[in-house]
């Protein structure tokens, strides 16, 4: 369905000293330097996957959508999506695909939703009763009827990215590509917008790549991610994967009979709270550390836990130069 080979983009950035003089010598001798933002990427995804795209700001991740929905042309490599190459925005291709940014606004600001949802139905030329349907499906998985004919300078940023979401899938796309969808919405608002996505995506076998900063839409809808860092991939494989390999400790949770213990010496203590405590153990050190608790401690439960998830990719970037 999508398919990556050696892609990369290079953009080429004026720069300058401040001052006045800098900016009249820019005038007649411009300096530049080239930005690597993506550098050598290939990977492959096939019909039907949810693929998370992990990265900080800055990795390459929204270059790499945006050549992938023909927005940018690559310096280099390949890329083929649906059999098409994306950079020649044919008809055929672009009533494919779909690109929503969380932070770019696609609706018009001024008219109400339902006219922009007819104004995608006149762009992709969908039959009239087709589109009806949909939109009245989306529309009640949503809960937004109430809100058709509100202007969407009106609504609040949740109630907008619902609308932006069912703009997009008006079409009903085979190839999603979600750009933070859930960026600044609430706890609430982000589990209706991912159980959207998992619902779309079992109706219609979609293809999704789904950028998040929120590794609860990760974890809810990723099975696979791919973690790009500096314009490189440095990971891709299972989510579970990424744990295994790049979390360097595990975290134990241990209830005592005796709450006045020294743990210290098993483990960095993390919290305390009445008798139960946590810790922090270097992975290669958990089972003897452990058992050694086990068999030193009068305990009453213990567990033992991978790290946050949000814990392994920091770990990932910040020693990215080791990985």
């Amino acid at each position: 369905m999508i398919s990556v080979s050696n892609l990369s983009k290079h953009f080429r950035v004026p720069e300058r000293e401040s001052g006045m003089k800098a900016a009249l010598r820019s005038l007649v001798n411009r300096k530049y330097r080239i930005v690597k933002a993506v550098e050598e990427v290939s990977f492959e995804i096939e019909p039907g996957e949810i693929v998370g795209f992990l990265g900080p700001n800055g990795a390459g991740k929204t270059t790499t959508l945006k050549m992938l929905s023909g927005l940018l042309y690559p310096t280099s490599g390949k890329l083929g999506v649906l059999g098409f190459e994306p950079s020649r925005r044919s008809p055929a291709f672009l009533s494919q695909v779909t690109l929503v940014m969380g932070n770019r606004n696609q609706l018009n600001w001024d008219l109400p939703a339902a006219d922009s949802f007819e104004l995608q139905r006149a762009i992709y030329s969908i039959p009239e009763a087709d589109f009806k349907k949909t939109r009245d499906e989306y529309v009640e998985l949503l809960e937004v009827r109430d809100l058709l004919r509100k202007p969407v300078r009106n609504l609040s940023l949740g109630e907008r990215m619902k609308m932006e979401i069912i703009a997009a899938l008006l079409h009903r796309p085979k190839v999603l590509f979600l750009d933070e969808p859930t960026i600044g919405l609430d706890v609430t608002m982000q589990r209706r917008i991912r159980a959207f996505i998992a619902d779309y995506n079992r109706s219609s076998q979609a293809t999704v790549l789904l950028t998040s900063h929120y590794m609860a839409d990760v974890e809810a809808l990723c099975p696979r991610v791919i973690v790009i860092h500096q314009g490189e991939i440095l990971y891709d494989g299972a989510l579970s994967g990424l744990v295994d390999r790049f979390s360097a400790y595990k975290t134990v949770g241990l209830t005592l009979k005796n709450g006045d213990a020294d743990l210290a010496r098993y483990g960095e203590v993390m919290s305390t709270q009445g008798s139960r405590v946590t810790l922090r153990i270097p992975k290669a050190e958990t089972s003897a550390a452990t058992a050694r608790m086990l068999s030193e401690l009068q305990v009453d439960d213990l567990t033992v836990e991978d790290p946050p998830i949000e814990d392994v990719i920091d770990h990932v970037f910040t020693n990215s130069n080791h990985v």
